[in-house]
């Protein structure tokens, strides 16, 4: 015979269904008791989104589908959030886990969500749970460039603790199945800090290169950040524009939403090398190509004298150094008759001089 507490905790889905812990059944009695061990009816009103949260959230069809879900079976697994100072929008929570969860919960109009509260977390164990969170619930393989480029950044931080990642991972894992057997630690040895860039490569299949590349991605300004997600920024030009300031960064960004501009290896290049230099001007010239350009020749354009003209002169037997010899001498001589027949300035002479030298 079941007990209570197995009566009242439903099995789940893939968290991608996502954790809809019914609103009846977290009324019920059962869920009272529950609320004891962490699960709370918390105002949507009172919960804002994670501050500058990485990830993309739901969007269109993929968001009708969850509210249509939560509207027929209710939210069966309960967001994660913690508690912070009451903002000027008067929440007093802020979301980890569940952030199109409450998004797909205001469309159909719920106010409240089953959530588990989490009290006095750092903004770093805070993000953690974002990330692993989004870590568990898709493939690294699917995620944009710069969500890549957080969890990696996340593992490399100087906050960054495995113990602590591991508990966050099993409680992520225990909440969307609570018939889930902890993992032997011995079976996927990670290290302590998992600072080894080729134990990072490895986790997440990728090369030592590539975990490199990204891990500058982070540094780039949202908006740069936006445009490798959206392929208008080639990923090794956007590693290159990562070294720039942020300052330098916001006067990129300004020309290229300004002008239209493309960035290429080229051009990236170039503005890495004005790092901690690049002036708004010198960013635009190097981006609209002007900095790059080659300036016009001084030769003169190459001329070619008619067919018609060179057989009434020259026969065809004519040496090419003979017909330029003669071609000199005769505008030699028609350029002294012109000058005696109409007396011009120093200028003028100057330039009638030049001509003749042509």
């Amino acid at each position: 015979m079941a007990t209570p507490k197995q009566r009242m905790v439903p099995k789940l889905g893939s968290i991608d269904e996502l954790l809809k812990l019914s609103e009846q059944s977290f009324k019920e009695p059962e869920a009272v008791e529950a609320a004891k061990g962490g699960i709370q009816s918390i105002p949507i009103c009172k919960i804002r989104f994670f501050q500058d949260h990485p990830f993309r959230l739901y969007e269109g069809e993929r968001l009708t589908d969850m509210a249509d879900s939560i509207a027929k079976n209710g939210v069966l697994v309960p967001v994660i959030i913690r508690t912070i100072e009451t903002d000027e929008n008067g929440c007093e929570y802020e979301m980890l886990a569940g952030h199109n969860r409450m998004n797909a919960a205001l469309l159909i109009g719920l106010q409240q969500l089953p959530s588990i509260v989490k009290e006095k977390l750092t903004d770093e164990e805070a993000l953690m749970y974002v990330v692993e969170t989004n870590v568990l619930q898709r493939s690294f393989s699917d995620m944009l460039p710069s969500e890549k480029a957080k969890v990696l950044a996340l593992r490399y931080s100087d906050m960054f603790s495995q113990g602590k990642r591991n508990d966050i991972i099993e409680e992520l894992k225990k909440l969307e199945n609570p018939q889930y057997i902890k993992e032997n630690p011995t079976c996927a040895p990670l290290g302590h800090k998992l600072k080894s860039r080729d134990l990072v490569a490895g986790e997440y299949g990728l090369s030592k290169n590539s975990v490199s590349r990204l891990l500058r991605i982070d540094k780039l300004i949202p908006a740069l950040k936006q445009r490798a997600d959206d392929d208008e920024l080639p990923l090794r030009s956007a590693v290159h524009l990562s070294y720039l300031t942020e300052e330098e960064q916001n006067s990129v960004e300004t020309k290229l939403a300004e002008a239209g501009y493309k960035v290429d290896m080229k051009k990236s290049e170039l503005l890495r090398e004005y790092s901690g230099k690049l002036t708004p001007e010198q960013a635009g010239k190097i981006l609209s190509g002007e900095a790059t350009r080659r300036p016009r020749g001084q030769t003169p354009a190459p001329f070619k004298l008619k067919y018609k003209v060179y057989t009434k002169y020259f026969s065809p037997q004519s040496k090419a150094a003979e017909v330029e010899e003669i071609i000199d001498k005769a505008l030699e001589m028609y350029f002294a008759h012109q000058r005696q027949q109409h007396p011009q300035s120093n200028e003028e002479m100057e330039e009638s001089d030049h001509v003749s030298e042509l």
